[in-house]
């Protein structure tokens, strides 16, 4: 909607005397004029502000208009949103409980979290990930409800969607007091009118209206009082404070371990691919070839090497991080049999992972020797590459807390490359902690290493 603007005609002899007139009239009514002309220059810099903005907000029309089928379509007509010349979003109204269909949406998470209920959470939030699906099953077991919800919101970045804040207190199973928390979702309506969390939103535009109004003076206020008042729980009762020092430890470790052996699993299922399709490599030569597989494997930590299957039998060495083996057999107790130095020895399964393999065949009926052997070259290293992609980026479930600012380098060497620094505080998920006194951990969607010392 157009600001209308102030029009005055003056009548009168010519231009000259026109001008002294308004110079005149200007003088004799400066406190009424000044205050006008001061408006009328606030509705100039409004109007210039606005069309400046109006190509970013068309953008971002056009961006949600045009999305994949599945997303919100509600998001077609975008509200309003800051340029990159706009200083600052206006003041937006902080709402308390404002909304029917999103307090009974947050409700209803609520409750399905309490529950480990996964499937009713996917029902409201698409794009939880496994990792998180596993820690809200395991969290569950703790928690025995969620109570005194309040419900916060601001508008949405787009038409039908806002941004809630929700204050609760849980009550655990093993403790009796209430715990305070609060938590933030960004929350969207569908064509039929129903409210749904949107977790994986990516336009820029959108994350940066959300992280902007976040930083709003009340919103601020409203979580520094939720945090000051968790603190001031903690401070004054030591039991809380081990319980839920506990139950955060336990939570990763029971995720690590969902984790590894799922990761265990995928690894094994992809060796089998790749041994069968070895197989069908040789046979689609046309030879009746058979033969055995030699299979390297690597050490993924200091570990010692023993004469047989226990770990009280004799040391006849240790193997270093990158070692490589003749795996002879891989037996059901856990320990691997390798060829070390020219005799058998063992090492705890759990350390090694598979380098390559290599099938050793005889041929018959003309096959083709070398051909053969590419294929299932590349076969072993499509495995090969597949373990080394797994153990590149699966995490344990467990972080770590960054206790003095450390160099994130690429290798385990303090003359490693830079990838980065980590900062005091800063939370750095775990991939592996290493006996040579480094941690692997994931460092901006990275495989990094840092010294462990710097973090705990």
């Amino acid at each position: 909607m157009s600001n209308p603007r102030r029009r005055t005609s003056l009548d009168g002899g010519g231009i000259g005397d026109k001008i002294e007139d308004v110079k005149e009239w200007v003088s004799d009514h400066a406190k009424i004029v000044m205050p006008i002309v001061l408006l009328v220059c606030v509705l100039i810099t409004v109007l210039v502000a606005v069309n400046a903005n109006k190509k970013a907000a068309e953008e971002v029309e056009a961006q949600i208009a045009g999305a994949a089928e599945g997303e919100n379509p509600a998001d077609s007509q975008a509200r309003a949103l800051p340029g990159a010349e706009e200083e600052a979003l206006p003041q937006l109204e902080l709402e308390l409980n404002a909304y029917p269909a999103i307090n009974t949406l947050m409700k209803d998470y609520y409750a399905a979290m309490a529950a480990g209920d996964v499937a009713t959470i996917e029902s409201m939030n698409a794009y939880v990930d496994d990792k998180e699906k596993i820690r809200i099953q395991e969290m569950s077991k703790y928690v025995d409800s969620y109570q005194e919800l309040d419900v916060y919101t601001k508008l949405g970045p787009v038409e039908g969607s806002y941004l809630v804040y929700v204050y609760s207190k849980v009550k655990f199973t093993e403790y009796d007091k209430l715990v305070p928390g609060m938590k933030a979702f960004y929350v969207c309506t569908d064509d039929n009118g129903n409210c749904y969390i949107n977790g994986g939103e990516t336009n820029s535009v959108v994350t940066n209206y959300i992280r902007d109004i976040s930083l709003q003076d009340d919103m601020v206020d409203l979580n520094n009082k939720a945090v000051a008042e968790y603190n001031e729980l903690l401070e004054s009762d030591d039991e809380l404070k081990a319980f839920l020092a506990d139950l955060s430890n336990r939570i990763d470790v029971s995720v690590g371990e969902i984790l590894a052996k799922a990761e265990e699993e995928a690894n094994a299922e992809q060796e089998e691919q790749a041994a069968a399709q070895a197989q069908e490599a040789s046979a689609e030569e046309g030879g009746e070839a058979q033969g055995n597989t030699v299979k390297k494997v690597r050490a993924t930590d200091v570990v010692n090497v023993r004469s047989s299957d226990s770990e009280t039998a004799d040391k006849l060495g240790k193997a270093q991080i990158g070692d490589e083996f003749t795996l002879l057999e891989e037996r059901g107790n856990g320990w691997s049999k390798i060829s070390f130095e020219g005799q058998d020895a063992f090492i705890k399964s759990e350390f090694l992972e598979v380098a390559s393999e290599e099938t050793v065949q005889d041929n018959n009926g003309g096959q083709n020797e070398e051909e053969a052997d590419n294929r299932t070259e590349t076969a072993n290293n499509q495995t090969e590459a597949a373990d080394n992609q797994a153990a590149s980026t699966a995490g344990t479930g467990e972080t770590v807390t960054v206790v003095e600012n450390v160099n994130v380098r690429k290798s385990a060497s303090e003359s490693g490359e830079k990838l980065g620094l980590a900062y005091m505080g800063e939370k750095l998920e775990v991939i592996m902690k290493q006996a040579d006194g480094w941690t692997r951990v994931k460092y901006n969607g990275q495989t990094g290493y840092v010294k462990s010392d710097y973090v705990e």
